[in-house]
């Protein structure tokens, strides 16, 4: 087993996690590794973290079972197995590497070569591991290049890239939150021919990895480049504008309503074929058709509005038209949703009979309610029903 020199950090906070020290106990090999790593290592916030061991899946088990943690085989194709220290999970997984790859999917052996299994990841900034006591295996220079603001490819970017195409959206998305420094040209080159491999991938994935680009705190540059080189054009052939995001920078991070900023063709075919979620692709078709505030309107212009839709929906809409209108999102979220007072036990109460005429009235009442501003109460309104009835 080869191993590269440690370099020794103070512990980050993560690792007085309880339930991790538990796992740690349990498995002294193991190591962090991956994105907590990287994460720890730049400063930032960690979430998920996942551990690595050069032991196989059954050892694992065997070992959280001995310590008192749940142990679920999650993945165990792929050596993975899942501890539940109070509830709280942790992946680990045995270390790999790659037998046979075919651009989207990996055929493994476990080994117990750190470096191994470090050389088959894709960017170096997610090839470090760190043990227990805060000591760094980095063996391909991902710390200089995380310090660096660089995304590097792991070896032959050609050869990362055959090996799951994924990894050309993972560039960007990994561009957005970590670049700083100009893109890496042998990196560019490796993404640009392998831009026919998008192709092989299942939409599910290009939609999971484009979504999690427009969630970066500022993905203008990374779309930007993704357009230069030819690959925003392979993911969203019906047409998309990355200067149309420029304006949302300021808007809170929403994958949603920056991708109605960025596409300039049809939303709907575009949600139909990246198998977007029922509620993600209502919202783009909400946000991009519809009435938009405008900025003049006055409070009973927007609480009609807010009648018919979201407040989400109409700011949303407002920073597409106007992102400069500031004041209008403010009082947009300061009006209460109005709704209509009247139902049909309403107007049945009345003596109306059930049927057409009783929703042409309900319909009739809440068109003058709107007129009114809705701001007419549940009494007036029904004086108003009663009024109709009686002429």
């Amino acid at each position: 087993m080869t191993d590269a020199p440690a370099r020794r950090i103070p512990p980050p906070a993560f690792l007085s996690d309880p339930g991790l020290r538990a796992v740690l106990a349990a498995l002294p090999d193991a190591r962090i590794v991956g994105g907590a790593v990287r994460d720890a290592l730049a400063g930032r916030s960690v979430a998920d973290i996942d551990l690595a061991t050069p032991h196989p899946p059954d050892q694992i088990t065997a070992a959280l079972t001995a310590a008192g943690i749940r142990a679920i085989p999650t993945g165990l194709d792929h050596g993975t197995v899942t501890a539940l220290p109070a509830g709280r999970g942790f992946e680990i997984t045995t270390l790999r590497r790659d037998i046979e790859t075919d651009g989207r999917h990996a055929r493994v052996a476990f080994t117990n070569d750190w470096r191994e299994d470090a050389a088959r990841r894709d960017f170096t900034i997610n090839a470090m591991s760190m043990t227990a006591d805060g000591a760094v295996f980095d063996y391909f220079g991902g710390l200089a290049d995380l310090h660096a603001g660089q995304v590097r490819f792991v070896g032959d970017p050609s050869a990362r890239i055959a090996e799951d195409y994924l990894r050309i959206l993972r560039f960007f998305r990994f561009f957005a939150r970590y670049a700083t420094a100009p893109p890496d040209p042998a990196a560019l080159a490796a993404i640009r021919a392998g831009i026919p491999g998008l192709a092989r991938l299942s939409a599910e994935r290009v939609w999971s990895e484009l979504r999690r680009i427009l969630l970066a705190p500022d993905p203008t540059g990374a779309i930007a480049l993704m357009a230069e080189l030819g690959v925003l054009a392979a993911v969203i052939p019906e047409g998309a504008d990355p200067a149309r995001l420029a304006p949302l920078t300021a808007a809170p991070p929403d994958p949603i309503l920056r991708l109605a900023a960025l596409l300039t063709g049809d939303a709907g075919a575009f949600a139909d074929r990246l198998k977007l979620s029922g509620a993600e692709r209502e919202r783009l078709l909400a946000l991009r058709t519809g009435p938009v505030p405008g900025a003049a309107a006055d409070d009973a212009d927007l609480r009609r509005l807010l009648a018919d839709t979201p407040s989400d929906i109409l700011i949303g809409r407002s920073w597409l038209a106007s992102p400069d209108a500031a004041d209008l999102r403010a009082r947009l979220t300061a009006i209460p949703r109005p709704v209509f007072p009247l139902e049909g036990r309403d107007a049945l109460a009345l003596g109306m009979e059930p049927g057409p005429a009783l929703g042409a009235a309900l319909r009739a009442v809440r068109e003058w309610w709107l007129q009114g501003g809705c701001v007419a109460d549940a009494g007036a309104c029904r004086a108003e029903l009663a009024r109709r009835r009686a002429g």
